[in-house]
């Protein structure tokens, strides 16, 4: 019988090299739920911080305008900040993210396709790109979502293979205009050949949604969602909040 599967010392210095580099230049987490938005503009402000235990805390405002070009494609373009609190954030990241419906409606399952060029601020201006499936379907009044992202670095001398992040969401139609729900996200490692489970990074929590509704097509929609797990191989809390202002 084999011996209980254990993280090598080498599995465990790439972790911590993923976490590091993964500091800087990642994006807001976020399930990526996308509709028919056609003709649609919005504001969109979000913040999330990451508290690992015994560590400091994170801060990760971000701004962003989006745009339905068509009933099938929406596209956003958002900055983001990061720093150790609010007062002292700093330039993060340039973000192009664009989703794309392949199907509306005409099978049980959803589908969209979601990808998202990531600039770094800082020299050397390192590059990203984030893509994958999106599905969602409805349980009922029960909205479900699952995620399956790649995340790949594009050049520049550290480059990892391509990584594997999941994202999943129950979103429960509550009330007419506040939902409950739960929200989790997971960094599994590379796509083709997963980290062992004690090194793999899950996270979830409960999730609240909100939407006003003003005059015409305008309206707020907020969420917010409280996280514990781990980030990167490292256990800590995670807190997110979005804003978004559509007209």
């Amino acid at each position: 019988m084999s011996s209980p599967l254990r993280p090598s010392k080498l599995q465990v210095l790439a972790m911590g090299m993923l976490c590091a580099l993964s500091a800087r230049g990642d994006p807001g987490y976020y399930v990526v739920t996308p509709y028919d938005n056609e003709s649609l503009r919005w504001v969109d402000l979000r913040y999330w911080t990451v508290q690992q235990h015994a560590g400091t805390q994170v801060v990760w405002p971000e701004l962003g305008l989006g745009y339905g070009v068509s009933s099938r494609w929406s596209t956003e373009l958002f900055v983001s900040w990061e720093g150790s609190r609010i007062e002292a954030v700093r330039p993060g990241t340039l973000n192009w993210q664009n989703d794309v419906l392949l199907t509306q409606g005409e099978l049980p399952l959803d589908i969209a396709l979601h990808t998202q060029w990531i600039r770094d601020a800082d020299p050397p201006h390192q590059r990203a790109l984030e893509w994958g499936p999106l599905l969602q379907t409805n349980v009922g009044r029960t909205q479900l979502n699952l995620n399956l992202i790649l995340a790949r670095e594009l050049g520049g001398p550290s480059t990892r293979p391509t990584q594997l992040k999941i994202q999943w969401q129950v979103r429960h139609h509550t009330w007419p205009s506040v939902h409950l729900g739960l929200q989790g996200f997971a960094e599994m490692g590379t796509w083709n050949d997963t980290l062992p489970t004690p090194l793999q990074s899950h996270r979830a929590g409960p999730a609240l949604f909100g939407t006003w509704r003003l005059q015409g097509r305008e309206a707020i929609q907020f969420q917010a969602a409280w996280l514990v797990g781990k980030t990167y191989g490292r256990n800590g809390d995670m807190f997110t909040a979005r804003s978004v202002y559509e007209f």
